[in-house]
């Protein structure tokens, strides 16, 4: 199918690859620079320095300090940020259509001219350790990361993406200068917008901006799919709720088999109507929150359910959670569910895509796990095209063979005995202190 004419593609001189997508209707531009590197390509030595560096590029520049960089983004009504994940740097403004100069100026000069100084790089250390330490502060947050670290093991995927202190310690100026020549190329780069523009007019902004950034990215040793292991990894913390994370391997992000999937995640934990929702909370009244989500990766997925609940509960809300997979896997869905599965994640589709930002996000990450774009009716159609068997059969797989991961932080954190299934081997983490092992 055509690609849609409000999106084009370019190619630079340098090797970036420029999209974009134009929305008459609004009058504001999101843009985003995007780097294929994030905390999966690190060295075990120097885990968490994409996300150090991320935040090094905002602590000023040859041109501006950090004070001016706010200052001159908010005078205009905009935002700039950043993120890191597992496989990409984000950094992105969102602006009036009439300041896209600005935002392409601030943009490129965080990313071509970072300071670096290193009484900076000692100040953003600690502040990282505060970000590590609010994280772990936030069980219903680390017990996510808890749950990657135990189904993935020592594989970069499994590691937090923050890092940990003990290898903060040993990033250096001089290593994220290093990590910057090497993995910031134009070759391994994607600038997305989307909004109130024109398509070749931010070339020429870019061309100009960009004018000396060369070479190219080095080429990656052939990175190393992930095993996913069953496995029960429990943290003992004096909080009120015992947070679980229990969950199985999923699919990689282009899989053929990745909207029947998304339909399995909507049954079994997508919102209010699923069924995890209606059963351990509106039925049975054993958790506040509960629900399942997909994490997808050039080679690898999961699919997870979390949930919050009291200790004396706890056997039996994992008891629930399994018996729902099971019920997936075993048993047909009805005509019924299966249609308001459907119309519930082409709606969720649709809804998130109304921003410049969500649209920005989804042209990069297509080009990126896709090598190519393709328009929301084609989406719709593979959503529509899937099957109840084909839906069955992908329960099936991701379900049968015991093969659960589960994580917990609470009280006592005793899952020794939760029914997780035979193959899991049980293993206790109670570290004084850092993020765990």
């Amino acid at each position: 199918m055509p690609r849609s004419p409000l999106i084009r593609k370019a190619v630079l001189a340098n090797g970036l690859t420029v999209l974009t997508e134009r929305m008459p209707a609004v009058r504001s531009v999101a843009l985003g620079v995007w780097i294929g590197v994030g905390s999966r390509d690190e060295e075990a030595s120097q885990a968490g320095i994409s996300h150090f560096l991320e935040h090094m590029l905002f602590k000023g520049t040859e041109r501006r300090s950090a004070e001016a960089i706010a200052q001159e983004i908010e005078a205009v009504g905009g935002k700039l940020d950043a993120f890191t994940s597992r496989e990409q740097t984000c950094y992105y403004a969102k602006v009036l259509a009439e300041h896209l100069p600005l935002a392409v100026d601030l943009l490129t000069d965080l990313l071509l001219r970072p300071r670096l100084d290193p009484e900076d790089v000692e100040k953003e250390r600690g502040v990282i350790l505060q970000e590590i330490r609010m994280v772990e502060d936030t069980p219903d947050d680390e017990v996510h990361d808890l749950f990657t670290q135990a189904i993935w093991g020592d594989h970069p995927l499994g590691r937090p993406v923050l890092g940990r202190p003990e290898t903060l310690g040993g990033l250096t100026r001089d290593a994220l200068r290093a990590y910057l020549a090497a993995s910031y190329r134009p070759s391994r780069t994607i600038l997305a917008a989307a909004g109130h523009l024109d398509h070749d007019r931010l070339v020429r902004l870019l061309e100009a901006h960009l004018e000396g950034w060369n070479g190219l990215a080095p080429a990656a040793a052939s990175p190393l799919t992930p095993v996913a292991r069953p496995a029960t990894l429990a943290k003992e913390r004096e909080v009120s709720q015992v947070h679980l994370c229990l969950g199985v391997e999923g699919l990689p992000y282009a899989h053929r088999d990745r909207y029947a999937l998304s339909l399995v995640n909507t049954v079994l934990g997508g919102g209010m109507s699923s069924r995890l929702f209606q059963e351990v909370r509106e039925k049975r009244g054993l958790v506040y929150s509960i629900y399942s989500y997909l994490a997808s990766f050039r080679d690898a997925g999961l699919l997870v359910v979390y949930a919050g609940c009291g200790e004396e509960a706890l056997e039996e809300v994992i008891g629930c959670i399994r018996e729902e997979c099971a019920r997936l896997a075993g048993q047909p869905i009805g005509a019924e569910e299966f249609r308001r599965a459907k119309e519930q994640l082409k709606g969720s589709l649709l809804l998130g895509l109304e921003g410049t930002t969500s649209r920005m996000t989804r042209l990069a990450k297509m080009q990126m796990y896709f090598g190519r774009t393709f328009s929301v009716d084609t989406i719709i159609r593979g959503i529509e095209e899937v099957t109840p068997e084909r839906f069955q059969r992908v329960a099936q797989a991701c379900f049968a063979g015991e093969r659960y991961t589960l994580t917990t932080i609470g009280p006592l954190a005793r899952v020794q005995g939760a029914p997780v299934g035979a193959a899991a081997a049980a293993a206790r983490a109670r570290p004084a202190g850092g993020r765990g092992a």
